[in-house]
C-alpha cells in the first residue's frame, strides 16, 4: 500500500484528498489565508516523490513549475506510487527590533521582599523572576518581548507568523469570519499560539510560566479587540468604531485602554496575571498606533517642529503633529504589497526577490531573500521594480506595460523561474498604494502643511523598514520629504509596547494623549476621489 510522507511523517495513500488534507493528518504546518481555494498562493509544497499521482495542475497554480504545487489543488488520483512532499519554506522577515531607547523603569509590578506586587497588591511570592509580554499583535506577524520587569532588560524575542490567516489576510475578512459560525476561533488560535511560545521559552531560559505577571498588547482595533474576545462587527461597518471607543465617547468608560486577567483570555501565564491593551485614537487608528506614539516621544504635540508618523501595513496609519495639534488617519491599503493580487507576489519569506535593479543592458538584477532560487516578488521588491520600470520608461505612470495595444502586457523578471510582473498587477498595485498616498497627501492639507514643511518623518513596520526610500518616494508611496528628515524606527509599535510595561507613568501619559487627536475620516474629504486618482499614477506626490 502507498503512504502519503511529509518529513518523518506519513499516512495511507488515499485517493480523491488534497495534498492539505495530508498536511492535517502529518499535523504538517500549511499555511492558507482563502480557505484552499487557491486564491492565497500560500499553501506551496514541493513534490519530490510521485508527482505522477497528482492531479493536473489547474489554472489557479499557473505560476508555479514543478516540482511545486498548492497543497489544496494537487489531488491523489493514483494510488500506485509514494507521494512525499515538503511545504515551501517560510522564514518571514518579521521585524523585532527598533533603535534601543533609555527607559525608566516604573512598572505596575514590582517586588517587596520576597512578594511580588501588582500596583502594591501582594499577587505572589517571589519564584526566582518577575517577568512580563510585550506584544506586537499584527494582522500578519507576532512579535513578543519577554522583559525582566526588574532590570528591564529584554531577554527574549519570540516572532512568528499570526496564525489567524485562515479568517482571511485582511481586517474586513477577519471580522467577518468572526461574524459567522466560527466565532471565536480566531481569538482561539492566537492564545494558542502564544502560549507555545511561551512554554517554548519558559524551557529555554529556565522559568515557568506563573513567572509573568503582567503581559502588553498593541495592535490594531479589530486585533486588539479580536484577543480581549470583544464583538469586532461594529468595527467592520460605519462609523468603523470599536464598542470600546463607543462607551468612552458616550462617557461609560474612563479610558479605550482594556486591562483583563489572563485566565479569562486562555493565556497561560500566573493566574493573577494582567493583560494591559494600549488605546485606541480612533476608528481604525488603533493601539499599535499609539504606542508607536510612545516609541517616538511624541507624547504631546511639538510647538516648534511639524513631525509626521507613516506605519504603512495592510491598514496604514499616518499622524501628524506641530504647533500643538494632532491629526490622525488611516487608510486600507489592502494586501497587494505584502503578496495578495500580484500574480508572482508574496510575503517577505525566503525565496522571494527583495530588491531589483535594471542593469545597464537592460537585465534585471534581483535580490533574493535567503540567497536561492526566487519564488515570487515580496513589498520591497514591488516597490523597487516599479520604481525601475518608470524610471526606464518599460512602465508608463498609469502602469501600462509595453505600447498598451495588448491586453495585460507582462515582462519577465526572471526567466529560469518564470516570474513576471504584468500591467494588471500594477493596476493592482497602484490602487493599494493610492490609499497610502491619500492618507499621508490629504492629512497634510488637512494640517496646512505640504512636505517641504515636514521636520522629521519617522517610518514604521516591517514594511516600511526594507523599503528603498527614494524608489518609495519616486513612485509615490512616501511623501517627499527630504531624505536627511527620514528615519525608519524599526518595530515601533512593540518598542511601545515595552516602554509602557515598564513604565507607568507612560501608560497614563499615553491615555491621556490618544484623546486629545482629532481624527480625519479620509472619505470625508471633498477631493479625496481626485487624491486617489493623483494616487493611482507612478510619480511623485503632488504637493
Amino acid at each position: 500500500m502507498s503512504d502519503v510522507l511529509c518529513g518523518d511523517d506519513q499516512a495511507p495513500l488515499t485517493t480523491g484528498r488534497t495534498l492539505f488534507d495530508f498536511a492535517d493528518d502529518l499535523t504538517a504546518q500549511v499555511p492558507t489565508s482563502c480557505l484552499r481555494n487557491g486564491y492565497c498562493h500560500e499553501c506551496v509544497v514541493s513534490v519530490e516523490e510521485g508527482s505522477e499521482s497528482l492531479s493536473a495542475p489547474t489554472d489557479a497554480e499557473s505560476f508555479l513549475k514543478p516540482p511545486y504545487r498548492l497543497a489544496c489543488q494537487a489531488r491523489i488520483v493514483d494510488d500506485a506510487l509514494d507521494v512525499r512532499f515538503t511545504p515551501l519554506r517560510r522564514t518571514p522577515q518579521i521585524l523585532s527590533s527598533s533603535p534601543p531607547r533609555v527607559i525608566d523603569l516604573d512598572p505596575v509590578v514590582t517586588l517587596d521582599g520576597d512578594r511580588v506586587l501588582y500596583d502594591a497588591e501582594p499577587v505572589d511570592t517571589f519564584r526566582g523572576h518577575v517577568l512580563g509580554l510585550a506584544i506586537d499583535l499584527g494582522t500578519t506577524t507576532i512579535v513578543m518581548d519577554l522583559v525582566d520587569l526588574l532590570t528591564g532588560e529584554s531577554l527574549a524575542i519570540a516572532a512568528f507568523e499570526n496564525p489567524q490567516r485562515f479568517g482571511g489576510s485582511d481586517i474586513m475578512n477577519r471580522i467577518s469570519y468572526d461574524g459567522g459560525p466560527h466565532k471565536g476561533e480566531l481569538q482561539k488560535a492566537v492564545t494558542t499560539a502564544i502560549n507555545q511560545h511561551i512554554s517554548r521559552l519558559g524551557e529555554e531560559l529556565g522559568f515557568r510560566r506563573q513567572e509573568i505577571y503582567e503581559i502588553t498588547i498593541a495592535g490594531n482595533s479589530t486585533m486588539r479587540d479580536l484577543f480581549f474576545r470583544l464583538d469586532v462587527q461594529p468595527i467592520g461597518t460605519r462609523p468603523y468604531k470599536s464598542t470600546i471607543e463607543e462607551a468612552f465617547r458616550n462617557g461609560e468608560l474612563p479610558t479605550t485602554a482594556l486591562l483583563e486577567r489572563s485566565r479569562r483570555l486562555g493565556v497561560r501565564a500566573n493566574i493573577h496575571t494582567r493583560v494591559y491593551g494600549l488605546p485606541l485614537i480612533a476608528s481604525h487608528v488603533g493601539a499599535d498606533t499609539a504606542a508607536d506614539l510612545v516609541a517616538i516621544d511624541l507624547l504631546e504635540a511639538p510647538q516648534d517642529q511639524v513631525v509626521m508618523l507613516v506605519d504603512v501595513g495592510t491598514n496604514t496609519e499616518v499622524i501628524i503633529a506641530g504647533h500643538g495639534r494632532m491629526l490622525a488617519a488611516s487608510s486600507p491599503a489592502g494586501p497587494a504589497f505584502e503578496g495578495g493580487l500580484v500574480l508572482h507576489g508574496m510575503p517577505g519569506y525566503e525565496g522571494a526577490i527583495e530588491s531589483v535593479t535594471i542593469d545597464a543592458e537592460g537585465a534585471f538584477q534581483c535580490g533574493v531573500i535567503g540567497d536561492c532560487d526566487p519564488v515570487g516578488i515580496c513589498g520591497s521588491g514591488l516597490v523597487d521594480l516599479l520604481a525601475e520600470l518608470r524610471r526606464s520608461e518599460l512602465m508608463s505612470e498609469r502602469g501600462v506595460i509595453g505600447d498598451g495595444l495588448t491586453r495585460n502586457q507582462s515582462i519577465l523578471l526572471d526567466k529560469t523561474h518564470n516570474i513576471s510582473f504584468s500591467s494588471e498587477d500594477a493596476s493592482h498595485l497602484a490602487q493599494a498604494k493610492a490609499a497610502n498616498y491619500c492618507g499621508q497627501q490629504l492629512l497634510m492639507r488637512q494640517f496646512g502643511v505640504d512636505a517641504s514643511a515636514i521636520d522629521r518623518l519617522f517610518l514604521a513596520g516591517g514594511f516600511a523598514n526594507y523599503i528603498d526610500v527614494s524608489n518609495a518616494m519616486d513612485i509615490g508611496f512616501i511623501a517627499p520629504v527630504a531624505k536627511d528628515r527620514v528615519t525608519k524606527i524599526g518595530n515601533a509599535a512593540l518598542q511601545g509596547a515595552r516602554e509602557v510595561l515598564l513604565d507607568r507613568r507612560r501608560r497614563r501619559k499615553l491615555e491621556e494623549t490618544v484623546t486629545t487627536i482629532e481624527h480625519v475620516e479620509l472619505e470625508t474629504d471633498p477631493t479625496f476621489f481626485d487624491s486617489f486618482v493623483d494616487g493611482c499614477m507612478f510619480q511623485p506626490m503632488i504637493p
